[in-house]
């Protein structure tokens, strides 16, 4: 099931949702093929509606957006990636516990 606080971001679309946000942008980078991007996935969810109003929260497919993933030097997945203001303030790489995503994100609200 989808869940509706998670933006689908693209090439085409990316650089205006992260730079027009008044509040944090997490984005997740991932691929359908990538193990920990299938286990960090519903973590991924699950936060974006406990932090809901204070960090927006987006999912990029990185076999389906080559330039984003480019732009921002993403070589691992699943990466996590913070912007504030559009520009990126700090990324997290491979998967991480609800508690530890939890503890991060925490930070930048």
């Amino acid at each position: 099931m989808a869940n509706e606080k998670i933006l689908v971001l693209g090439d085409a679309d990316f650089n205006q949702v992260i730079s027009e946000s008044s509040i944090p942008v997490l984005v997740d980078f991932w691929a359908s093929w990538c193990g920990p991007c299938k286990m960090i996935g519903p973590v991924v969810e699950e936060l974006a509606t406990e932090f809901d109003g204070k960090i927006k929260t987006g999912k990029l497919n990185v076999d389906d957006n080559r330039n984003v993933p480019d732009k921002y030097r993403v070589s691992s997945i699943p990466t996590l990636v913070v912007f504030k203001d559009g520009t990126e303030v700090e990324r997290s790489v491979g998967y991480k516990t609800k508690d530890e995503l939890r503890n991060w994100l925490n930070k930048f609200i």
